[in-house]
């Protein structure tokens, strides 16, 4: 009989832990697991990604606020489907774990992949209280990170035996070295042109206005480097606004290009000279990974789990969070100093190869929802 695995998420769209599914979804062996995705809002062209074709789709439209009137409609659902797990993604979903435990399910397992954009550092009051809430109804807790499963153990109280870490893995042969044509659509050439580049949803809490400013600082520190230096945001979402106003204010906008979500992420990144992530806060982040897979030099913020995937200076650079000056500095060093680029990026796919195995982060999963015992913490 195979392990029917429902994968709770707010959104179903373009996304680390989304992506994190998806691979789960294409990677688990077939005949062992069997897969239903349940949106609390939509379900994006994203899900396209899914290479198998028995995977239900359920978008339920949820409206702002909480899920109470939606319970009973889940409930069913969950009756209907009758899943030996339930898998839930950071707080939004954490709400239907007592459903599910209502409904039956005999194991559920809720996954931190990160901050909330409304609680980059983990202090909100009331995000405390509620998975204190809800803890109890949770039979495994996952964390990506080292710093959210801290958080778990000494915020929430969530003991030892429940709960476990497992790392973001990454495809090492999609996110591979080489470079090659810029991107369809991309108007500047690699090689002519020094690419600095980022991947993310444009939220606050990725903080893309911060590397908008950093380059507009680097431009006008450096005048000289205008005619080279370009920027690439790829990602959609609330902040490409005020990312647009920050370059057009400066003069700037004709040296960057947003062109939003892309399918083509593993290009995109083989276009960068330097990948920036200018978080206020991370789980385990997947395009980082990604980028360190590609080898290419890095530059980052210091928050959350980013530090666990970076030793500075070995295999990429660190700056404080929210710091525009660090950030545009870090960026100089690395193109005045093409050498250092290199060697940092080369260092950084020997350690995503060593390191961020998507095998193991498959075989990791499997064992969790088929009920097998994992190591705990540290």
């Amino acid at each position: 009989m195979k392990t029917r695995v429902v994968h709770v998420v707010y959104r179903f769209d373009m996304g680390g832990l989304e992506n994190v599914i998806v691979q789960l979804i294409n990677r688990l062996p077939a005949e062992r697991f069997e897969h239903v995705v349940l949106s609390l809002t939509t379900v994006g062209d994203f899900a396209q990604r899914i290479e198998r074709p028995d995977v239900r789709l359920i978008a339920l439209d949820k409206p702002p606020g909480h899920a109470f009137k939606l319970y009973p409609r889940i409930w069913r659902l969950l009756r209907e489907l009758r899943p030996q797990v339930l898998h839930t993604c950071n707080i939004a979903p954490l709400e239907i774990v007592p459903v599910a435990a209502l409904a039956g399910v005999p194991q559920r397992i809720h996954v931190e992949h990160g901050w909330d954009a409304a609680d980059p550092d983990g202090r909100n009051p009331r995000y405390r209280w509620l998975r204190r809430l809800y803890a109890p109804f949770v039979t495994r807790f996952v964390s990506v990170s080292a710093d959210l499963d801290r958080y778990l153990q000494t915020a929430i109280g969530v003991a030892d035996h429940r709960r476990c870490l497992v790392g973001n893995g990454v495809d090492t042969q999609a996110f591979r070295p080489g470079a090659g044509d810029p991107p369809a659509g991309c108007p500047f050439t690699p090689g002519e042109h020094w690419i600095v580049g980022t991947v993310g949803r444009m939220m606050t809490v990725k903080n893309q206005p911060l590397l908008a400013r950093a380059f507009v600082r680097l431009l006008r520190e450096r005048p000289d480097l205008r005619p080279r230096a370009r920027l690439v945001m790829v990602g959609d979402g609330p902040l490409k606004a005020e990312v647009e106003r920050v370059l057009g204010e400066a003069g700037l906008r004709e040296l960057a290009w947003l062109p939003g979500a892309r399918s083509d992420v593993a290009e995109q990144l083989r276009s960068f000279d330097v990948f920036a992530l200018p978080s206020q806060a991370e789980g385990t982040s997947c395009t980082l990974q990604e980028a360190m897979s590609s080898a290419r030099a890095v530059v980052a913020t210091a928050v959350g789990g980013t530090p666990d995937l970076i030793t500075p200076e070995s295999d990429g650079l660190l700056v404080p969070s929210d710091d525009e000056a660090a950030l545009a500095q870090a960026l100089l060093r690395l193109h005045d100093d093409p050498s250092l680029a290199l060697r940092l990026g080369l260092a950084a796919r020997r350690r995503a190869v060593a390191h961020f195995s998507l095998d193991s982060m498959v075989a990791s999963y499997a064992a969790l929802f088929a009920g097998e015992p994992q190591p705990q913490p540290a």
